[in-house]
């Protein structure tokens, strides 16, 4: 599983630039993709009436299972904005847009393929991201933080920790670099 550096995250968070509604959007779908954890299907999925006030969602995920999803306060942020740049009455959270603007309907798992790519190359990434990865890089951030496995295990939606657990392998390679970079700098060998 691959993930972006911290810089590069911010980055490709931060390459949507203006007031249109593509940008906004895109900024939006970026920010609920790294700060909720959700699967592009669910993502796809949500329609735009979303409880800002209380600040967290259901989600139907794999296998119909229910799970309650949370809004960080810059997903907040970027949702307000971007429903207040619309002016259309269609009922998805995110929509696909002509050249023009125009509103296509609910945005598709590929358009946010594309969305993203094109966000990571504008930002100057040029691995190759996808939306899931924006799913590890939430997973791995709460980890690395400290979460606890089994509460990353109910964000995420996983039937099973062991599925969970992938996650740990890139914390505990980011625990090494941790201690080479800062365990006894000091002493000479």
């Amino acid at each position: 599983i691959e993930i972006l550096d911290y810089k590069e995250l911010e980055r490709l968070l931060s390459a949507p630039q203006g007031a249109h509604i593509r940008p906004l959007r895109d900024k939006a779908v970026l920010e609920m993709l790294f700060s909720t954890g959700l699967r592009v299907s669910e993502l796809c999925g949500l329609d735009r009436y979303i409880d800002m006030e209380r600040g967290e969602f259901s989600v139907r995920g794999k296998g119909e299972k229910l799970r309650v999803v949370f809004l960080s306060q810059s997903a907040k942020k970027t949702l307000k904005e971007y429903l207040g740049a619309r002016t259309d009455a269609d009922e998805a959270l995110f929509i696909s847009l002509t050249k023009k603007g125009k509103v296509l309907g609910r945005i598709t798992p590929g358009a946010v393929q594309r969305l993203v790519d094109y966000n990571a190359r504008k930002a100057g990434i040029m691995a190759n991201v996808h939306p899931h990865q924006l799913r590890h890089q939430f997973a791995t951030d709460l980890l690395i933080n400290g979460a606890d496995l089994r509460a990353v295990q109910e964000l995420l939606g996983h039937a099973n920790v062991s599925t969970t657990q992938v996650y740990t392998h890139l914390t505990n390679r980011k625990l090494r670099e941790i201690h080479e970079a800062f365990h006894a700098r000091r002493r000479r060998p």
